[in-house]
């Protein structure tokens, strides 16, 4: 191999989101008050599940799962976008950038596979009521989140190895506010062909093969849902769906605006990955509560005091 006359970069710096020069302290307050939105949020729903023995079923289970991938996928990029917005040090460590490209793209990836299993989880729920719980059973249940994380995992491992294998030298400018693919590969000192392809592809296709999925569940639920000749048997069905299919499409609203324009304007996408890495996961304990009996049940008896308070809305 030839000699390079280049210094090998061991830390990046974070440029941060573009063109919010006047703008650091407002949106510290607010994307802090989000995160702390998202961490009280989502404990709150994974300590109702666990306490409560009537929300030990597999739509609650893969909710708590749900719950833990929101913990998680928050904290990878927010405390190092509110620590830049603070004023502290934009320096992130070579190995610190890895971490969190590897930990956005694990969680980002688990979360698309848990969709396609909840929709699974739908899909048997309406269409075969009376073998559910024996087609979703503890094991079966446990199979299919383990899957999940796992999945995730390997895919982001296989990312993290094309992006950090290539050599970095000279630049060490992220122009973005965390470390991903589209904003570390640019600054490689070889061609980043191949990662840039093979991240594009992999993203991309499990992107679309989970929404196939999804798309293929919720057609035969529809199908299910239209057979029921009760007006009531149908809104029950439908209400069971209703929280999953609001939060698919708030997920992969983001997703496709990112992955899918040619060349989007650099504050759009900041905002429209801010939307997916912090304001989603805060809706989450919303979407899955504000309708759920159940959960407000358990979230009344989690605080006492406030159970006519949340039994009355």
């Amino acid at each position: 191999m030839k000699m390079r006359n280049h210094t090998i970069v061991n830390e990046f710096v974070l440029l941060g989101i573009p063109e919010i020069q006047s703008l650091e302290t407002a949106l510290f307050f607010l994307f802090s008050s989000i995160y702390l939105c998202t961490l009280l949020g989502n404990m709150l729903i994974l300590t109702a599940i666990i306490s409560f023995t009537q929300l030990h079923t597999p739509m609650y289970f893969f909710l708590g799962n749900l719950s833990i991938f929101g913990l998680g996928f928050s904290s990878t990029t927010a405390p190092k976008m509110l620590s830049d917005l603070s004023g502290q040090s934009r320096n992130i460590s070579f190995q610190g950038c890895a971490a969190q490209l590897f930990f956005y793209h694990f969680l980002g990836c688990t979360e698309c596979f848990l969709y396609t299993v909840m929709a699974y989880d739908r899909f048997v729920a309406v269409c075969f009521p009376l073998r559910y719980m024996v087609l979703m059973s503890h094991r079966v249940c446990s199979s299919l989140a383990t899957g999940t994380w796992v999945g995730g995992c390997v895919h982001a491992i296989i990312l993290t190895s094309l992006t950090f294998q290539l050599p970095y030298c000279a630049s060490n400018k992220v122009g973005y506010y965390f470390c991903d693919m589209p904003a570390v590969l640019p600054l490689a000192c070889e061609d980043s062909f191949l990662a840039q392809r093979a991240g594009f592809t992999n993203v991309g296709l499990l992107s679309l093969i989970c929404f196939f999925l999804i798309l293929v569940s919720y057609t035969r639920i529809g199908i299910s849902i239209s057979k029921i000749h009760s007006t009531e048997g149908r809104q029950r069905a439908f209400s069971t769906c209703s929280a999953h299919i609001t939060a698919i499409v708030c997920a992969y609203g983001p997703v496709t605006i990112i992955y899918l324009q040619p060349s989007p304007s650099p504050l759009l996408g900041a905002i429209v990955q801010i939307l997916n890495n912090l304001v989603i996961p805060m809706l989450h304990p919303l979407i899955y509560s504000l309708r759920n009996k159940d959960i407000k049940s358990a979230l009344s008896n989690l605080f006492p005091k406030r159970s006519l308070a949340l039994g009355s809305k």
